[in-house]
């Protein structure tokens, strides 16, 4: 529908023959439509397109609230604000109204009063879906005002009673009226807030200051919470819980496919004057592998989960890294290293929880991490046999150094001299350019000296590789 024709008045809306939908019908009769249409339906949201996601759809078609349980970083509000899509473009409401009231069917006081007294030429406005989503983070603070409202102390000093329902200033869920509202971490929310909510999506009233003010509010509750808080007893009231029709549990990304294919979509990308970056596929493995060991690691704390943000910062950082070399070195290509890892120890240290006994500091755990995935990612791209001829020049006295501030020009030397190298290069597509090649000779030595065919002595951040 074109802005100039669109219907100004409730009159013309009436004459278009438009039908308000319930917000829960609306959203479902969208997602059919999208669903025949072949849409993606939640783009951007990886790895659980056979487990979260038709639990999601499901919950829609069924009218449900949802609950999404899940550790910190699994996309829980990233999956219910994508929610918003659901809802039409736009949906009629009464102009100036504070809680989205349908044109036909208002349900606030003062928009009562005013249709009775303007009836057909009562004014409309043409509410954006955007505008129809609220969120608030569960904190322990939060009070009933900010959810449901509160009296406006003004209001009652121009001449109103307290117990009149104009008094009334309302809270995030009536202004989400006709629309979607999302708590973030629900058990954290007050007992006596959580009864408030109650009411809200159970016997549609607001209670404030003591008095009821009957109001059928027609909100799509989406909540999220981290399973342990949400299963412990004392956390959440049970009738709340029983409310929430729906409860989908998420999970961290099951391969590192799809931890890659998160991070590098979810990184922050910066345009470079004069250098071109590439990142190994070797590399942006050894990245998401660091993470998944971590959250299989015995020294970590499992309870809080590792996010999928580690990866996105490291890989982040890694690429920071390579990029500050070739900056201070003057060349014109950048691409990690194993000499690069490093930088990922200041990205992962604040957001792991140790669960170690003893004076176990966060860099070794990390340093441990990053071994083993480059150690596993080595034993997916080759057999150590393989390098028997590389080996046994290190057997008649041969040594390679290695560092992150080394010009890669010089490993692209060392590959010369180095029998059977350049095969292994270019097994990891380490050609094209000596920034590359530099990455693949760093990553090929790694990984020998870790299965210990090949000793490392490390002084002051350079590497000598020998036998």
């Amino acid at each position: 529908m074109a802005t100039k024709t669109k219907p100004a008045t409730i009159g013309q809306l009436r004459a278009s023959g438009y039908r308000a939908l319930p917000v829960k019908e609306e959203m479902r009769k969208n997602l059919i439509r999208k669903m025949r249409e072949g849409e993606d339906l939640f783009p951007g949201i990886v790895g659980y397109e056979e487990t979260v996601i038709p639990q999601v759809e499901n919950a829609i078609l069924s009218g449900q609230d949802i609950v999404l349980l899940g550790e910190r970083g699994q996309a829980k509000t990233r999956i219910a604000r994508s929610l918003v899509q659901f809802l039409d473009d736009e949906t009629p409401v009464v102009a100036g109204c504070e809680i989205n009231d349908d044109p036909f069917a208002p349900i606030c006081k003062s928009c009562q009063l005013r249709i009775a007294e303007e009836g057909d030429e009562t004014p409309i406005h043409w509410l954006p879906r955007d505008r129809r989503y609220g969120e608030k983070l569960a904190t322990p603070d939060i009070t009933i005002a900010d959810l449901l409202g509160e009296v406006d102390p003004i209001k009652v000093a121009e001449g109103r009673y307290l117990s009149d329902e104009l008094t009334i200033h309302y809270g995030l869920i009536p202004r989400t009226n006709r629309g979607i509202f999302c708590i973030n971490e629900l058990p954290d929310l007050a007992e006596r807030i959580q009864v408030g909510l109650l009411n809200i999506m159970e016997e549609r009233d607001v209670q404030i200051r003591g008095y009821k003010v009957r109001l059928p509010l027609d909100v799509f509750v989406v909540a999220s919470a981290n399973p342990e808080d949400y299963t412990n007893r004392g956390r959440i009231i049970t009738p709340l819980k029983d409310r929430l029709g729906s409860e989908i549990r998420t999970h961290y990304p099951r391969t590192t496919e799809h931890e890659m294919e998160i991070m590098e979509a979810e990184s922050t990308p910066f345009a470079l004057d004069g250098i071109e970056t590439s990142y190994p596929e070797f590399m942006k493995e050894v990245v998401a592998e660091i993470t998944h060991l971590a959250r299989g690691s015995s020294d970590i704390s499992q309870r809080s989960g590792v996010s999928v943000r580690v990866s996105i910062t490291n890989y982040e950082n890694v690429m920071s890294n390579a990029v500050r070399r070739a900056v201070r070195l003057k060349e014109r290509q950048a691409a990690p290293r194993v000499s690069d890892l490093s930088a990922v120890i200041a990205s992962t240290a604040g957001k792991i929880e140790l669960d170690t006994v003893g004076d176990v500091k966060e860099e070794k755990v990390v340093e441990k991490l990053v071994r083993q995935a480059i150690n596993k990612v080595f034993r997916d791209y080759f057999e150590v046999g393989e390098f028997e001829q590389l080996v046994a020049g290190f057997d008649k006295g041969l040594s390679v150094q290695a560092s992150d501030g080394q010009p890669a020009m010089e490993y692209v030397n060392q590959l010369a001299r180095v029998g059977g190298l350049k095969s292994a290069v270019q097994k990891l597509n380490g050609h094209g350019n000596p920034a590359t090649v530099a990455s693949a000779v760093e990553f090929i030595l790694e990984g020998l000296h870790l299965n210990k065919r090949l000793n490392k002595d490390e002084v002051a951040g350079q590497a000598q590789y020998h036998r």
